[in-house]
C-alpha cells in the first residue's frame, strides 16, 4: 500500500488550520492607515478627480489588507483630539528648533554642546517608542541614535544641551507622556 495514500499518514491533522494562518484575517484591518493613505494619495497627485478617488480607495484599501500578516497588532488610538494637539505642537516645535538651528549654525561653533543624553522610557510598545524616536529626529538639532529596550532608555544626540535633566524632561513631557495618554501603554 503507497503510504500517500493512507490517511493517517498525513503529517498535518489540520491543514485548515495552516491556511487561516496565511491568509488575511480582516479586509479593513488599518482604517486609519488607509484613510491617511487615501489623503496622501490625492494630494501627491494634486487632484481630485473620480479616477484618483477610485484608484486611492483602492489602495488604500489593498496595501493594508495584502500586507497586515506583517503588522503584529493594530494600536487604537484612545484620544483623538489630543493626537491634533500633539501634531500642532510637533509642528510648532520643528518651525522654532529650525530658526534656533539657523543662529546656533551661523554663530560661534564654539558655543555648541554637543551631548549624547540617555532618556529613561516609560513606553513599551514598539511602535510607540519608534513614533517617539521618529518625533525627535525630526526636530532639527536632535536625533534618535540607539533605543535600548533592555535598559530601558532611548539615546538622543542632541546639537546643543546646555542641561541633560532639562532636556531629559522636555523629550518626556512633551512627546512621551501624550504618546502614553494616546495609546494608553
Amino acid at each position: 500500500m503507497n503510504p500517500d495514500s493512507n490517511p493517517q499518514s498525513i503529517q498535518n491533522p489540520d491543514p485548515v488550520a495552516d491556511e487561516s494562518a496565511l491568509k488575511p484575517r480582516r479586509w479593513f484591518p488599518h482604517k486609519a492607515l488607509s484613510v491617511y493613505m487615501v489623503i496622501v494619495w490625492l494630494l501627491l497627485n494634486n487632484s481630485i478627480s473620480p479616477g484618483h478617488i477610485l484608484l486611492a480607495v483602492f489602495l488604500g484599501w489593498l496595501i493594508p489588507w495584502l500586507t497586515q500578516a506583517f503588522w503584529p497588532e493594530v494600536l487604537h488610538i484612545r484620544k483623538p483630539l489630543l493626537v491634533l494637539k500633539m501634531a500642532a505642537i510637533i509642528f510648532y516645535d520643528i518651525i522654532i528648533a529650525n530658526l534656533v538651528l539657523a543662529v546656533r549654525i551661523l554663530g560661534p561653533v564654539n558655543n555648541l554642546q554637543p551631548a549624547f543624553v540617555k532618556v529613561p522610557l516609560d513606553i513599551d510598545h514598539d511602535f510607540t517608542i519608534a513614533l517617539l524616536a521618529s518625533i525627535i529626529s525630526l526636530t532639527p538639532g536632535t536625533v534618535s541614535a540607539d533605543v535600548n529596550k533592555e535598559g530601558g532608555y532611548l539615546l538622543l544626540h542632541c546639537l546643543h544641551v546646555a542641561d541633560p535633566e532639562a532636556e531629559i524632561r522636555l523629550v518626556k513631557d512633551r512627546y512621551e507622556a501624550p504618546l502614553k495618554e494616546i495609546f494608553e501603554c
